[in-house]
């Protein structure tokens, strides 16, 4: 089988839509190798290397474009290019197909992430509000079929769009095999000592947006009287500056912030955390959840959503706008050993669901069944 994918980000895009992109192509030539991979990117230059050369097609504009010829490509010539290829199967990774590529006789495959700029407009500017409503809906009439990478996207395909159910299919995104291994002691060392981080921590993951919630968490510690320390990893946007205006308002000393930090040194980072917090609004996964709970750490994370497709039965889930209750859920997590390890053991039994086997093995049932007809 000849298969194409929008690789846009998975050269370019450090976190969530590169992630996925990158996890699925690796597993997809690691358990289907036989197939033939086109890999299609606007440009290679400052690129994020993760393949062998010799495994896949990278195939790119020709000449050496700028980055308006480069959009052009992608979304208008892109289409033309997939068919002089002969790619018999065309999956955009993040949420776009190009335009015209159902008139080409091409099978489309769109993964839709999340309809979070639908639920919550304000989070979003309104001019990238209106881009994203047209390429999404766009994508998501038009392609063979659609994965969402869960039932809450799934429900917000069908609210939003009118999507008809048997054309979506939920297929959970998975987890870097980073966050798969124990690291031992001497490793460990050496992560807590590059990041100076303290002895025990409690740890959230995530860029730190309005959208994530990180203020309610340190409004929950601080109101609770929680004086374990807090280590927050994540990209910083203006949100930043509310959170840490209140934290010098309340004299908080023991939150640490670290940004840019490498996959290599994350895995690290979670195992060595008592407790993982995600209070996040809304999501269309939560991918940090699944991390903690690979890494065997207990997880605090919110109530409805997707959040308890990530978390499974045994994560603590509160209400993302109550402080009382999620200071509530940190000391009984913190002060019960024996809910901790049940915690652990659970979570990683849930994680059995998202292997890169199992995600790999149905996205190419899906290929073949539409190859199929």
């Amino acid at each position: 089988m000849r298969i194409g994918f929008d690789a846009k980000r998975a050269f370019f895009n450090r976190s969530g839509l590169g992630n996925y992109s990158r996890d699925l192509i690796r597993s997809l030539l690691q358990y289907y190798p036989g197939n033939e991979y086109n890999l299609y990117a606007p440009s290679l230059r400052n690129s994020i290397s993760f393949l062998p050369d010799d495994k896949v097609n990278i195939r790119l504009p020709s000449g050496n474009p700028g980055k308006l010829r480069q959009a052009f490509w992608r979304s208008y010539q892109l289409a033309e290019r997939v068919r002089r290829d002969g790619v018999e199967i065309f999956h955009g990774l993040s949420n776009e197909l190009p335009d015209n590529i159902h008139r080409k006789g091409i099978k489309s495959v769109v993964t839709i992430h999340d309809l979070i700029f639908l639920r919550h407009p304000h989070w979003y500017n309104p001019v990238d509000v209106a881009i994203y409503k047209r390429k999404f809906r766009y994508s998501s009439m038009h392609a063979d079929r659609i994965v969402a990478i869960s039932n809450q996207t799934k429900e917000d395909l069908i609210s939003f769009f009118s999507i008809e159910e048997k054309k979506i299919e939920v297929i959970y995104q998975g987890c870097n095999e980073a966050f798969k291994h124990s690291l031992n002691e001497t490793e460990k060392q050496k992560v807590k000592k590059r990041w100076n981080l303290p002895d025990e921590f409690l740890l959230y993951v995530g860029t730190i947006e309005e959208r994530k919630n990180l203020l309610t968490l340190v409004k929950a510690l601080s109101n609770s009287r929680i004086a374990f320390p807090l280590v927050v990893v994540g990209r910083q946007t203006g949100y930043y500056n509310k959170v840490r205006e209140y934290i010098e308002q309340q004299g908080i000393k023991n939150i640490t912030f670290l940004k840019e930090v490498p996959v290599a040194d994350l895995p690290g980072i979670y195992q060595m955390a008592k407790v993982f917090i995600y209070p996040s609004l809304f999501e269309g996964f939560g991918i940090p959840i699944l991390e903690a709970l690979y890494s065997r750490v207990p997880v605090i994370t919110s109530k409805g959503g997707c959040f308890s497709e990530a978390g499974g039965d045994f994560s603590q889930y509160i209400d993302p706008g109550n402080t009382e209750e999620l200071g509530e859920a940190i000391i009984r997590v913190l002060n019960d050993p024996r809910l901790q390890q049940q915690m652990i053991k659970e979570g990683l039994k849930h994680t059995l669901q998202f292997s890169n086997e199992d995600i790999a093995h149905r996205v190419m049932k899906l290929y073949n069944g539409l190859l199929n007809g």
